[in-house]
């Protein structure tokens, strides 16, 4: 995380701004302004190394999916279990720092030249918390929308499979925004999510409540 100071504020308004004016036009990860954009550029240069796919999920992926309020300062990305230790290889030795790994903790990257943590959401990984885990694991990536050696956004309906995996409150709440700006495709969600797991399907549904409820 970059010391706050009054250029890094400024900064930090500049690509707020940049994302507000530019998003009809930003339609991949690598179209991300400044500090982000050369990130995610550099991810892709690891994923290439590794011949794999990733998907950008967490914020950045609530952002692309209409929840336009929702900017993050990391970048979580979902990453095949076979390629994660070559990952890792290869990143230490390509511009990013390696974070000390704790027990229960998923890996986590530090990108040298622009200060951003890349969070790794390990395929087959169990989101939730100890006492509450979610009742399936993270899918492969190409489950997600994942193509190619670069990275994509997740798909919307992988986005929320996921957002309500993990089932915090932060989750929750984007979620419900990510239902007002996706109205259209609230069947469609539904349907994916059931197909899941049943779990997923009654706790969406409270969801779409609430962000009714909350609307009037």
């Amino acid at each position: 995380m970059a010391d706050i100071t009054s250029e890094f504020l400024a900064a930090e308004l500049e690509v707020a701004e940049r994302l507000r004016a530019g998003r009809s036009k930003m339609l991949e990860p690598q179209d991300l302004p400044g500090r982000y954009g050369r990130v995610i550029r550099a991810i892709d240069r690891l994923l290439e190394r590794v011949n794999c796919g990733a998907v950008v999920a967490g914020g950045w992926a609530v952002w692309r999916h209409g929840y336009l309020g929702r900017v993050t300062q990391d970048v979580d990305i979902v990453i095949p279990a076979d390629r994660i230790d070559e990952l890792l290889r290869v990143a230490a030795v390509s511009g990013f720092t390696v974070l000390p790994a704790r027990a229960g903790i998923w890996p986590k990257l530090l990108h040298k030249e622009s200060g951003i943590n890349v969070d790794i959401l390990p395929e087959g990984a169990i989101p939730g918390t100890s006492s509450k885990p979610a009742p399936t694991p993270i899918p492969h990536p190409a489950r997600l929308g994942a193509e190619g050696s670069h990275l994509t956004y997740i798909h919307l309906c992988g986005l929320i499979e996921l957002k309500l995996a993990a089932g915090r409150t932060r989750d929750e709440s984007d979620v419900i925004e990510l239902i007002r700006a996706n109205a259209n495709q609230i069947d469609t969600l539904r349907e994916h999510l059931r197909g899941v797991h049943d779990h997923y399907g009654a706790y969406f549904d409270s969801l779409v409540t609430r962000a009714i409820e909350e609307t009037d």
